[in-house]
């Protein structure tokens, strides 16, 4: 008995500097085990935060999965309230009128497959601007609207970008992730709904154009 709490004695008085040179001499390395209540916690918390960086897909994986996303193909347009880039609440259908097809994209600074589609969506806004609205909802994901503001004036894309910070746009389209885009026809019912890099949102934009 006494030669193990010796042996426990050196090992608790053990210099950290062994285990963190950031540590001034002298201090001592104390071992406190993790209460039983706190293990479980965090084992019961672990498929949690798995899932929830399974929503976030990458830009090998995603695939465009036409229709998998978004509100149903021919329901209306669904209204929510965000907020302007100067914080003001506004009405997303404000933005997106009948009479006049849409282009409506979820999006964050942050997001890879955003990046990628974005050259499709700069194509679109120069070529289609004047027979179709273009609007990005800015998610409150890992993002501030300091930061989204700072974003669109150094890379203004040439269309509005609504910030979404109660996630209301979010829920009402179904839009379980960044790059889901949603494209309505003249008449305000949604036409196509996609997610990820692989869109081909310029073929969709020409097919709606080409129908109205």
């Amino acid at each position: 008995m006494n030669d193990r709490f010796a042996r426990r004695s050196r090992a608790l008085t053990r210099p950290m500097r062994a285990f963190d040179p950031r540590v001034p001499a002298g201090a001592r390395r104390i071992h406190v085990p993790w209460p039983r209540a706190l293990l479980v916690a965090a084992r019961a918390a672990a498929p949690v935060a798995v899932a929830a960086l399974l929503l976030v897909p990458t830009a090998a994986a995603a695939q465009s999965a036409e229709g998998e996303v978004g509100p149903p193909i021919g329901s209306p347009a669904p209204a929510a309230t965000l907020e302007d880039l100067d914080g003001h609440p506004v009405q997303l259908l404000d933005y997106v009128k009948k009479g006049e097809p849409a282009l409506i994209e979820f999006w964050a600074t942050w997001c890879e497959n955003c990046k990628a589609l974005q050259p499709q969506m700069d194509r679109i806004e120069k070529t289609y601007g004047k027979r179709l609205k273009v609007v990005g909802v800015a998610v409150a994901v890992a993002q501030t609207l300091r930061r989204v503001r700072r974003h669109v004036a150094e890379h203004d894309p040439g269309y509005p970008y609504l910030w979404d910070g109660q996630g209301a746009a979010v829920r009402a389209y179904n839009a379980p992730t960044t790059s889901v885009v949603v494209i309505l026809g003249a008449d305000g019912k949604v036409v196509y709904t996609g997610v990820g890099p692989n869109q081909d949102l310029v073929g969709a934009v020409k097919k709606v154009l080409a129908a109205d």
